[in-house]
């Protein structure tokens, strides 16, 4: 099973650097995001998703949770809790270790985070407006900017960041840790859910950004 896997792991999770400038966007997906294979078609000796997350070593089970959300004592709750008889029941439980995260936790996670991806045929004009609120928020907040857009139509995508942003950026500090919280959660489980099988496998449950957000 090890060497089956390891050509979907990468021996480390990296970050990168962050410049002086922000980034009009960044890529979708964390560094070092890592693959669980998918579900199986007929290949032999292929294990559905959920399957292999359930028997896979604790350290490569912790290393594909990292890619969802990078918090190291999520992903030993949710590797220490398996096996998971579906996939409704181990996105509650990164619900409820998400919930469970202290304020640190949540700091340390967001260091990973990318911005929320824009369409690749945004204008210019968009990237700077962007550039300017997200500046703005991390000025405000000290974090970056985080927002789940699952379920978002694309042509609708740049209008809700830009919203979003600014509308958040009334918040204080404690009613910003919440909203970020969440959407760090949103995120991880729309991550999770598109590992263990995409579409096919998704349950049923609150995916959308925050509500009023």
């Amino acid at each position: 099973m090890t060497s089956q896997l390891s050509q979907h792991l990468p021996t480390t999770l990296t970050r990168r650097p962050r410049g002086p400038t922000l980034p009009a966007h960044r890529l979708p997906d964390l560094p070092g995001r890592v693959a669980i294979p998918e579900q199986s078609r007929g290949t032999p000796g292929t294990p559905p998703p959920l399957e292999w997350f359930n028997d896979a070593p604790g350290p490569d089970a912790e290393r594909a949770l990292l890619s969802c959300l990078h918090s190291p004592r999520w992903a030993r709750l949710l590797a220490g809790h398996r096996p998971y008889p579906d996939t409704a029941s181990l996105l509650a439980a990164a619900d409820e270790a998400a919930y469970d995260l202290s304020p640190e936790e949540i700091a340390e996670a967001l260091v990973s985070e990318p911005l929320p991806s824009l369409p690749e045929d945004t204008y210019s004009a968009a990237h700077t407006a962007l550039n300017a609120a997200h500046a703005a928020y991390e000025a405000k907040f000290g974090h970056v900017f985080v927002l789940c857009l699952d379920g978002v139509p694309e042509d609708e995508v740049l209008d809700r960041v830009l919203e979003d942003i600014r509308s958040r950026l009334a918040n204080d500090p404690e009613e910003e840790h919440t909203v970020t919280r969440d959407q760090l959660r949103l995120l991880a489980r729309e991550r999770l859910t598109d590992t263990l099988g995409g579409a096919r496998d998704r349950a049923t449950g609150p995916r959308d950004a925050a509500p009023g957000k």
